[in-house]
């Protein structure tokens, strides 16, 4: 195991992050934020808390966004156990932010903007990750915003943990056994 950014390097990341989306759109008039169930939920969190402290701004739109029947191995043999989506607006002609913790083959991503459009048509849909697997992706997906790049080889797995679920904030490389 090796930790890639232990709890004050998380922390300063996503101060970073979230004022890079305050550089991009200031009042959050027309943008809206959305985290993909499950662990995205726990950065877009902090990050919405980050940005209402910078902006001071509480009424930025935040929904959270679940997308496993969307996923395209929805029907294999593996569980999956939905989560809550929860968007209390339309997205049509906003800026959508989705936020993910890790970024791998991109094809989360592909479903959670299949997912969006259940939810109108969106002027932008821009992309915040906290960690880019640069080098596996398996369809052409590319974040605006990225707290940690690194590259990975497939024995290999990141493992972002927050407090609110594992008890400590760090993200961590770990082999597969």
């Amino acid at each position: 195991m090796k930790i890639l950014l232990n709890s004050k390097q998380l922390d300063l990341t996503l101060l970073r992050l979230a004022h890079q989306l305050v550089e991009n759109h200031i009042d959050f008039k027309n943008s809206v934020i959305i985290g993909i169930q499950p662990r995205g939920v726990f950065l877009s969190d902090r990050i919405v808390d980050k940005l209402t402290s910078i902006t001071g701004n509480e009424k930025i739109k935040y929904g959270k966004l679940d997308i496993t029947f969307y996923r395209d191995d929805v029907h294999s043999t593996e569980i999956h156990v939905p989560s809550v989506t929860d968007i209390p607006f339309s997205v049509q002609g906003k800026r959508v932010i989705l936020i993910d913790d890790v970024l791998h083959t991109g094809r989360t991503i592909r479903s959670a903007m299949d997912a969006l459009l259940d939810f109108g048509r969106p002027e932008k849909v821009e992309l915040l990750v906290l960690v880019d697997r640069r080098f596996s992706r398996e369809v052409p997906i590319h974040p605006d915003y990225t707290g940690y790049t690194v590259d990975t080889i497939l024995t290999q797995r990141v493992k972002v943990r927050w407090t609110e679920n594992d008890k400590k904030d760090e993200v961590v490389l770990l082999d597969k056994v």
